[in-house]
């Protein structure tokens, strides 16, 4: 069942940003977590950067419907089809969009798996052409808590931590990928010693124009 309204907290309202805690709810959350970790292909591909070749800082896996292709960083990537968990987390968190007035079909989902606290994800935003003008994105992480770090595109405000436990889903509304960039930076040193965090970041992929 969707969660009340009230684990709802609002991190922006412009853009909207929202974060809810407890998706899934444990146990659940942590069988899906140790689930996905087992049985995902994960891969680690390779990117052209500046004319070399680089392995990515972490482990993914992109699942979807069979149109839901995409381009990214001059490669063309085609999903795999959907885990049949993944389809059920689908449901629930378009159920949870549905119940806060957000009409949501999503068509494809982008798994990142992070074994420690040197995985990471440099400064970017979720603009491709195929996510459409203003997407609306929603990421559940699964495992260690780790924050995203958001910054304004035009420098207007400091930059600014998203922290996101187990079992919460981060909700970047329309505007977020126009107006802010974001990264999951590395977590070192006996201070911070994060183990293994899931992120699945649900979106829809719209059809290619010819």
């Amino acid at each position: 069942m969707p969660m009340p309204s009230t684990a709802w907290h609002t991190l922006l309202d412009s853009p909207p940003l929202w974060r809810l805690d407890g998706l899934l709810g444990d146990p659940a959350a942590t069988r899906l977590l140790h689930r996905l970790a087992a049985e995902i292909p994960w891969e680690r591909p390779t990117l052209r950067l500046y004319g070399r070749e680089h392995p990515i800082p972490r482990h993914q896996a992109w699942m979807g419907d069979p149109q839901a292709r995409y381009r990214y960083s001059g490669r063309d990537f085609s999903p795999l089809p959907w885990h049949p968990a993944l389809l059920e987390v689908k449901a629930e968190i378009e159920a949870c969009l549905a119940g806060r007035g957000q009409a949501a079909s999503f068509n494809s989902v982008l798994l990142n798996r992070y074994d420690d606290g040197e995985a990471r994800m440099g400064w970017h935003s979720d603009d491709e052409p195929e996510l459409g003008e203003a997407p609306l994105i929603a990421a559940l992480s699964l495992g260690a808590e780790r924050p995203l770090r958001f910054r304004w595109k035009d420098r207007r405000t400091a930059a600014f931590n998203a922290w996101l436990p187990h079992d919460s889903l981060l909700v970047m509304g329309p505007g977020c990928q126009d107006m802010l960039q974001h990264a999951l930076l590395p977590r070192k040193g006996r201070n911070h010693p994060p183990g293994l965090r899931l992120n699945l970041t649900f979106r829809r992929i719209q059809p290619r124009q010819r």
